[in-house]
């Protein structure tokens, strides 16, 4: 892969002006690929300012950067004008200690945190990785409160918890955002599934789109769309609503945490896991829409459209 000496010029450049420069698809508040995005949720943890550079809007330095430092994929970080590395290799050293030190952070607290895995949880985890040999049960928790469970192999830098029998493997970070956490196994009508209760969190509520009619006219609930530019293309998102996409969780859990808020999705999944995150940041009033904008289609306002 050959590099031509404008593009050498500019990357160089890039570094030298930056101590850590980013390159990545996307953006820090709006990351592009599931790569980028662990890369900036590793990075925001220990830096509060860092550069970023979207490859996505200037093809010559997306495949420049590949070549400038012999790297085949996006992201890649460097420190000093050095590469770092990728996502992997950013979460193995932020999981190591290696990467606090690089930026002069104090060690990681590695602390096992104290969790309660319920017995259906613990049933339905053993049932789902039966065949899944020499991998390890992951759970990420992120500064939102957001959670996911991967399986994926185990790392001696992992801070790893047994509860009711289950082996559960944490980062540094999110084994200290996992303390006091209940895991549990529970059915919605929207399916079943895995559910992450923080200490001291409110329980989450439903509401039908025919309360949600009567109370936007009262005025005294604040709607949040969550669903996808795409999906608010199908059909637009409500008058009265806020949209996540765009205002982002930052600006939204600014909010009192009084505020009466009600989530709504395309069909009422989604939106129960956004609500989720609200609740584990201590908003106390919190609702997911029953059936979702295809509910208030079919119920209350034929003209929207279905899709």
């Amino acid at each position: 892969m050959s590099l031509d000496s404008a593009t050498r010029e500019r990357i160089e450049s890039l570094l030298k002006d930056h101590r850590v420069v980013l390159f990545m698809k996307g953006t820090r508040q709006q990351p592009m690929c599931g790569f980028s995005a662990a890369a900036t949720n590793t990075l925001n943890e220990l830096l509060p300012d860092y550069h970023t550079v979207n490859v996505l809007e200037d093809p010559d330095i997306r495949e420049g950067i590949k070549a400038f430092g012999n790297w085949p994929t996006i992201p890649q970080l460097y420190v000093d004008g050095e590469l770092v590395g990728g996502a992997d290799i950013i979460r193995q050293m932020y999981g190591s200690g290696e990467l606090h030190q690089l930026f002069g952070a104090a060690a990681p607290d590695r602390t096992p945190p104290e969790i309660t895995i319920t017995d259906k949880a613990a049933e339905a985890i053993r049932q789902g990785t039966a065949s899944a040999q020499g991998m390890a049960l992951h759970l990420e928790i992120g500064p939102d409160h957001s959670a996911g469970f991967q399986l994926a192999p185990g790392s001696e830098h992992d801070i790893v918890v047994v509860a009711n029998g289950i082996e559960v493997h944490f980062d540094p970070a999110s084994a200290q955002r996992a303390k006091g956490i209940v895991i549990d196994w529970v059915s919605t009508m929207q399916g079943e599934g895995l559910s992450l209760k923080f200490p001291g969190a409110t329980e989450l509520k439903s509401m039908s789109v025919q309360e949600l009619k009567q109370r936007l006219a009262k005025g005294d609930i604040t709607l949040i769309d969550v669903r996808p530019a795409q999906g608010r293309m199908m059909a637009s998102p409500l008058p009265q609503a806020r949209v996540l996409e765009e205002e982002g969780y930052a600006a939204l859990a600014a909010l009192p945490k009084d505020t009466a808020l009600a989530f709504i999705c395309h069909h009422g999944i989604s939106s129960r896991s956004a609500a989720e995150r609200f609740i584990a940041h201590g908003f106390s009033n919190v609702y997911s829409v029953d059936g979702g904008m295809d509910a208030w289609a079919a119920e209350i306002d034929s003209s929207v459209p279905r899709y």
